[in-house]
């Protein structure tokens, strides 16, 4: 691994987290690449902030942002890149804290991101899938993808996966105060400044598997969000 890629962090939010967080930390700490852990905690009632605090305790390489409320997996994200850009991160590695992206691909993620700027860990690339996901989800999923690549023009395979590697640069030169999103779509918005901007953007495969413990945050909300997301997006793009 070059040694470029070498100040690594792991960008997670939270929100009612609390029996995913401490093997998921452990897992993530332990990898030989010895990433920084930044958790971005919006108050979740059920103590996975408290937890969160507990466990950086132990370990100087976890770091936490408590937030006042759940304001947004979006702003979540921002506020954890902010967080690994001031503490000199060279590669920002982001995955939801459910085990659905597993840690077990942190390494190839990473060491990809020195061929690319943005690296997917994608589900729809070949060796790529989705493990003990309902049918229904599987379809939603499908249909937001071709979506969102016919209308955008996007040129990869998985644009709503949220298991990604970003190196500095590329997060340096997107405006985050102008990201308009705050939910699930923020993922699409990203990816679409990313191409805008000729960044190379590559996939890897992954296994995505449906969360362990608790419950899914996408709601009907969510996905009308992710849709006024696509439509403004592309409505900007035949504009420009």
């Amino acid at each position: 691994m070059s040694k470029a890629t070498r100040d690594i962090a792991v960008v997670v939010p939270t929100y009612n987290e609390r029996d995913n967080l401490e093997p998921l930390a452990r897992e993530v700490l332990a990898s030989p690449l010895r990433p920084r852990l930044i958790v971005v905690d919006d108050h979740s009632p059920d103590g996975t902030g408290r937890l969160a605090e507990e466990l950086a305790r132990r370990n100087s390489h976890l770091r936490v942002i408590h937030r006042p409320l759940k304001l947004g997996l979006g702003t979540a994200y921002i506020a954890g890149f902010r967080r690994a850009l001031d503490e000199g991160a060279q590669r920002i590695v982001t995955m939801d804290a459910d085990f659905s992206h597993h840690p077990r691909y942190l390494t190839a993620l990473v060491e990809s991101s020195d061929r690319w700027g943005l690296v997917i860990g994608s589900r729809y690339v070949p060796g790529g899938g989705a493990l003990n996901c309902g049918l229904g989800r599987r379809v939603l999923s499908r249909s937001a993808n071709l979506f969102a690549r016919t209308m955008l023009g996007l040129r990869v395979q998985d644009c709503t996966a949220g298991f990604r590697c970003y190196r500095r640069e590329v997060l340096e030169s997107i405006d985050l105060d102008h990201i308009f999103s705050d939910g699930y779509s923020f993922l699409i918005e990203m990816l679409y400044n990313c191409q805008q901007l000729d960044w190379p953007i590559g996939e890897i495969p992954i296994l995505f598997e449906d969360r362990r413990q608790g419950k899914s945050k996408i709601s009907r909300a969510e996905i009308g969000k992710a849709l006024m997301t696509v439509l403004r997006l592309s409505l900007h793009r035949f504009r420009g």
